[in-house]
């Protein structure tokens, strides 16, 4: 190993921690990833090597693709419904390399839960080629190559997904300070107990997925309806018992509630926002997946 292999690897350790990240939904099993990326990248001979970035991307991308079909049993275990690992600093994840202001939107809005939701509802490789190409920018013959696939092969996963992604977008989104107003009435609205008030936010589909991976209480299937996502979303925000300070803050580079009990984080709400009511609700309350949320 030289300084070089070093020196390579830091520069482009966020970029595949980015790409891990969203292909396993968890900051901690993309760190993982990215570590056995650095074993294999120590040994690689570097005048064989003429994209750095993209050998690094399309290495952590196969670690990553190994780490899902390791952790799928671990999946089919899991209690309840399962969220991607909120984070609170995602400037540890990267996105295309330029200098365009409008890359910061970008990084949002592809590690946004949202987003995220809906990579895992993809295959695999779907969802990683759909990363390489749209997050990234590869070329689809590096994509393919990254899979095992043939060009067209690659072009039909990445287009599969795209469709994919196109058809669970909100038809009506809005910007981040529409988003942020709406989350601040949200939690106004909770943190006083106003039911009248949360009601008139939630768009009459309204779904709430809560993620407690049978360690803090959550509901085991998704709760569905105005009525019900009122009646089970305050009940954790307003907990007689012991009931966590609401703040606003942000998760996954959009605003979200964040609840604090003594131990530091208990949950976060990520609110999906169309036409400026919540069409959804993302709730994580395992504590295990919370070490990376702002306190």
């Amino acid at each position: 190993m030289s300084n070089d292999h070093a020196r390579l690897f830091a520069e482009h350790r966020r970029a595949m921690t980015g790409a891990a990240y969203r292909i396993l939904g968890s900051l901690a099993a993309a760190e993982d990833a990215v570590q056995e990326t650095w074993l294999r990248w120590a040994e690689v001979d570097l005048e064989t090597v003429r994209n750095p970035r993209a050998y690094l991307l399309r290495a952590a991308t196969r670690q990553a693709l190994n780490a899902v079909r390791h952790r799928a049993r671990l999946r089919e275990d899991y209690v309840g419904p399962w969220l991607p690992e909120p984070v609170g600093d995602v400037t540890v994840l990267g996105t295309r390399a330029s200098g365009d202001p409008a890359d910061a939107a970008d990084l949002a809005e592809s590690v946004s839960l949202a987003m995220l939701v809906v990579l895992e509802s993809l295959s695999p490789l779907e969802r990683a080629a759909f990363v390489l190409r749209e997050v990234f920018g590869l070329p689809f013959g590096e994509v393919a190559d990254t899979l095992g696939r043939t060009p067209e092969s690659a072009r039909q996963l990445v287009h599969r997904a795209r469709d994919h992604v196109r058809e669970r977008a909100p038809r009506h989104p809005v910007d981040r300070s529409t988003h942020r107003e709406v989350t601040e009435r949200f939690l106004a609205a909770a943190a006083g107990g106003s039911i009248e008030d949360v009601v008139r936010l939630l768009s009459p589909d309204v779904v709430l997925v809560t993620d407690g991976g049978g360690k803090r209480r959550a509901a085991l299937n998704p709760i569905y309806g105005v009525e019900k996502v009122t009646r089970f979303g305050l009940g954790v925000m307003q907990r007689p018992d012991a009931p966590p300070e609401l703040r606003l803050g942000e998760v996954n580079g959009e605003p979200a509630i964040i609840m604090t009990g003594p131990d530091g984080v208990d949950s976060t709400a990520t609110l999906v926002v169309d036409g400026g009511l919540v069409t959804a609700i993302y709730l994580v309350r395992n504590p295990d997946k919370l070490g990376h949320v702002l306190a």
